[in-house]
């Protein structure tokens, strides 16, 4: 399916030959089959788009800009997935990926901030106070995907979460994370 961007920069989707290899490596762990999934940052739904039609159980949307959000809900809409999802606004540094009363917890989170906040990944950064959040909304065997530049280097363990893999395609780089 062909998603509909905003007009700029304010969104990056992911390119389609990197999202297959992306979820090529997914595979591998068995993953979206069945999955929850939450993704955070997540722009125009290129990534959770994409595991719901691959069979996700259900993908929670993490977006806050206002413009953006409003043309991944038309994305959604265009892929027929409104059952299949939801969309929240909040900053997901803070929230990371709200669970509702009753749900499971996540299998999956796709974590894609702007490159910017990627650039500061220390122990008291941004992101890992967002893995400190992530830690009770995702199940002990979750992996998370953490989307930055290819030129930060992330540290090896964020709270309870370790470093599996690191994968580079073009200028960037995916981090898959499980718990340790």
């Amino acid at each position: 399916m062909k998603l509909i961007s905003p007009k700029g920069d304010v969104s990056r989707p992911i390119l389609d030959r990197v999202k297959g290899s992306l979820f090529s490596v997914l595979y591998q762990y068995d993953l979206p089959e069945g999955a929850m999934v939450a993704d955070l940052f997540s722009g125009v739904g290129s990534l959770g788009l994409e595991a719901v039609s691959r069979g996700a159980e259900f993908v929670t949307f993490i977006e806050r800009d206002p413009k953006v959000r409003a043309t991944l809900i038309k994305n959604i809409e265009k892929g027929c997935f409104v059952e299949d999802t939801k969309v929240i606004s909040t900053n997901a540094f803070i929230s990371g990926a709200p669970l509702e009363y009753g749900k499971p917890k996540y299998n999956l989170v796709f974590v894609d901030p702007p490159y910017p906040m990627t650039m500061e990944n220390g122990p008291k950064s941004q992101l890992a106070g967002l893995m400190g959040v992530l830690k009770n909304q995702v199940t002990d065997d979750a992996l998370i995907s953490v989307r930055t530049d290819r030129k930060v280097h992330l540290l090896q363990q964020y709270g309870p979460f370790g470093i599996l893999e690191r994968r580079e395609w073009s200028s960037m780089q995916v981090s898959l994370f499980r718990k340790l």
